[in-house]
């Protein structure tokens, strides 16, 4: 009887730790669960956080500036915009603080890339402080991880044909980044190359004077004139920015599924980095 006592206080002994431990074990799975939970919500927010943060911060600094390099970029894209406007004197051009005269000639589009990188030696650009000129670069150097120099050539060829169109730099520049990220050798799906992802089977005849012909698409300085005149067109045919942007997308629908908006988007953090005022009104 004793025998038989002692062993149902000892199951019932080992059935209290088992329950014990059974829900320990319960409670650790859960708390697991649910840090599992939080970090994969922390990695997925705090990076988004983090540049929101970032654009904040600028943005301040941006209001801090002197009167005369406020730039209006939170107004809405199309509000007072005129194709005319688009193509009369820009506001660079009017700027008190522009350092020196444009140039009358195009850039040497079928000079190798390598060779426009070691002939470069300072990244001056008319109507930009160096200032500006260095945020420019350092923003989309970092941003889309490129060297340094490289950005800087970019930039400054980017300035000069885009000016020659009498287009604003600051959105071909936009124009880039969303297309191709600054990748020289992209190709979409559908054949389009290049920095500015020029379709060169549409526009074959636009690269006839260039030695490589059409391999000149993968050309960091052949793209950006012949992609540069391509939206050129396609916002004179348009009448406006945003119809322009759709006509270079191939939009043929009454939306152009969100392009206009990233391209403009874009603009407006390029113009907060630099610190360069667009020549319309974003």
């Amino acid at each position: 009887m004793v025998l038989n006592s002692s062993g149902q206080a000892l199951a019932r002994i080992f059935r209290s730790v088992r329950h014990q431990l059974a829900e320990l074990v319960h409670v650790c799975a859960v708390y697991l669960g649910l840090a599992v939970l939080v970090t994969v919500a922390l990695s997925l927010t705090v990076p988004a956080l983090k540049e929101q943060t970032r654009q904040v911060h600028t943005a301040l600094l941006a209001s801090l500036r002197p009167a005369s390099l406020q730039i209006d970029l939170f107004s809405l894209p199309e509000r007072g915009f005129s194709f005319g406007a688009l193509l009369s004197e820009p506001d660079w051009a009017k700027s008190e603080w522009a350092e020196a005269p444009l140039t009358d000639s195009m850039p040497d589009a079928d000079q190798p890339f390598s060779q426009a990188m070691a002939e470069a030696d300072d990244y001056v650009i008319p109507g930009v402080t160096s200032e500006q000129s260095k945020a420019l670069r350092s923003y989309i150097a970092r941003k889309y991880r490129i060297a340094h120099k490289a950005a800087g050539v970019l930039i400054q060829n980017v300035f000069q044909v885009a000016r020659q169109r009498e287009l604003d730099p600051q959105l071909v520049l936009a124009v880039i980044a969303i297309e191709s990220r600054y990748n020289p050798f992209a190709e979409s799906h559908v054949g389009a190359q290049g920095l500015m992802q020029v379709m060169t089977r549409v526009h074959k005849e636009k690269f006839v004077d260039f030695a490589d012909g059409v391999d000149a698409a993968l050309n960091p300085l052949a793209n950006i004139q012949v992609g540069t005149q391509i939206l050129y067109d396609c916002i004179k045919r348009r009448g406006s920015i945003r119809g322009g942007l759709a006509c270079y997308v191939g939009a043929t629908g009454p939306g152009d599924g969100g392009y206009g908006n990233k391209v403009l988007a874009e603009m407006r953090r390029i113009a907060l980095a630099s610190g360069i005022a667009p020549s319309f009104k974003l």
